[in-house]
């Protein structure tokens, strides 16, 4: 038994309630358990109860042993005032305290108890695998759209830590967070220090001189440091020497990784697009929140690198020619992890629901996202048809499985107390 049971088996009243007595062998009605207190002070606000005929308004306190009682030091504080039930798993002591306590260890289903203890022990992709195909749609339906606002809502946080950094300037929070996305997973912390060190004020005086951009961001990321015998990367070194010098830039102290990645993927390449991307691109963000289809946004998204990038995937090494354009797959990546995030996040800031109801809409539209998370799921019969569907499971590994935070997840909450429903229909 776990404290954190214990007040979920008191919360949604899993026990039997027939015929309770105190410890005391008083009766015991509970006319209302109270609200789940999740700040400082006894653990459940505002009940009701009635013992031997007398009604009681107050607060109520859980604890493994009523021994805990002590262990906390809750009678010399003044935020356990106005508690009226004791409710415990095991009564170890008898305290004489001026309210009733309740033993609930001899009340409670041992089906949901063996339940519980086999989702804590479990060492599978995700406590529940085994049972989880059990679960009904209507359970999934509004669990999933919980757990896709959360995970918007972490992003959001990211958001709003850069909008603190740089005193409240959506581009450039945008540009920080577009970059990052550009890394491709193990490059994402390099990329996002590349786009701090080029403000968009400075990047916005060389955008239409393609080669210029491309400079401040290869220099940058600390790529022009060869004596390259092609003609272009040459011209890109020089460049870069000459801005390097005129704005007292620094390049960035983090590599970039190359290895065990597809070439597509190369930090080059992924430069190159970005490098595009600028040099087309005006107040992006301001265009995107215009924007009402999703094929209009992938389109601001679908660029190609310059013809050098053609025939090569780094510098100074030819290969088969190959148009490097993002494609729909790292658009998509971009519009889940970058573009729908800080819309998102701006419809919150500025209390416009449109936004955030646009963002929901587009991630039931995009294609789902295949990766190891959602592969296990789907293996386990757990639907992923859509953007919205992807997202909201890995919020759900993440957050609740990893984490086994059964008791707050929807789908274990149904699974430990499914007999026990069942049971309270029949009643």
């Amino acid at each position: 038994m776990t404290e954190r049971l214990l007040q979920f088996i008191w919360q949604f009243q899993y026990f039997n309630r027939t015929q309770l007595t105190t410890a005391e062998g008083d009766e015991l009605n509970i006319l209302r358990p109270g609200t789940s207190n999740v700040n400082q002070g006894p653990d459940f606000l505002d009940a009701r109860i009635k013992v031997n005929g007398t009604t009681w308004v107050g607060n109520i306190e859980i604890h493994i042993e009523s021994s805990n009682w002590v262990d906390h030091n809750h009678s010399n504080d003044t935020n356990y005032n106005n508690i009226i039930l004791h409710v415990v798993w095991v009564n170890d002591v008898v305290l004489n305290l001026p309210f009733p306590v309740l033993e609930l260890s001899s009340k409670v289903s041992k089906i949901l108890l063996s339940k519980f203890d086999d989702l804590m022990n479990a060492r599978r992709f995700i406590p529940c695998e085994n049972s989880i195909a059990q679960v009904d749609r209507l359970t999934w339906t509004g669990w999933k759209e919980r757990l896709l606002v959360e995970r918007l809502q972490v992003k959001s946080a990211i958001l709003f830590r850069f909008l603190e950094e740089n005193n409240n300037h959506w581009e450039e929070s945008f540009w920080w967070l577009l970059a990052r996305n550009f890394g491709v997973s193990v490059n994402t912390d390099a990329f996002e220090i590349i786009a701090r060190s080029l403000p968009l004020q400075l990047l916005a005086k060389h955008k239409s001189q393609l080669h210029q951009a491309e400079a401040l961001l290869f220099g940058q990321a600390g790529l022009l440091n060869t004596d390259f015998t092609e003609a272009y990367p040459a011209m890109l070194k020089k460049e870069y020497a000459f801005y390097r010098n005129k704005y007292k830039l620094h390049p960035i102290q983090v590599p970039l990784h190359f290895l065990r990645m597809r070439p597509g993927n190369f930090p080059t390449v992924r430069l190159a697009q970005l490098a595009m991307l600028i040099h087309q691109s005006t107040h992006l963000l301001s265009v995107i929140r215009e924007t009402t289809t999703l094929q209009e946004l992938r389109n601001l998204f679908d660029v190609t690198a310059n013809d050098y990038w053609d025939y090569h995937y780094t510098f100074n090494e030819l290969s088969e020619y190959r148009a490097k354009k993002t494609g729909r797959q790292m658009i998509d990546t971009l519009i889940i992890n970058a573009v729908l995030p800080i819309l998102f996040a701006y419809g919150h800031y500025h209390k416009q629901q449109e936004y955030k109801d646009r963002v929901i809409r587009w991630f039931e539209e995009l294609q789902p996202e295949i990766n190891k998370i959602t592969t296990g799921f789907t293996a386990i019969s757990v639907e992923n048809k859509t953007a919205f569907d992807s997202q909201a499971l890995i919020q759900l590994k993440h957050a609740y499985c990893d984490e086994k935070r059964c008791l707050e997840c929807s789908v274990g909450k149904r699974l430990l107390t499914a007999e026990t429903d069942h049971a309270r229909r029949e009643m």
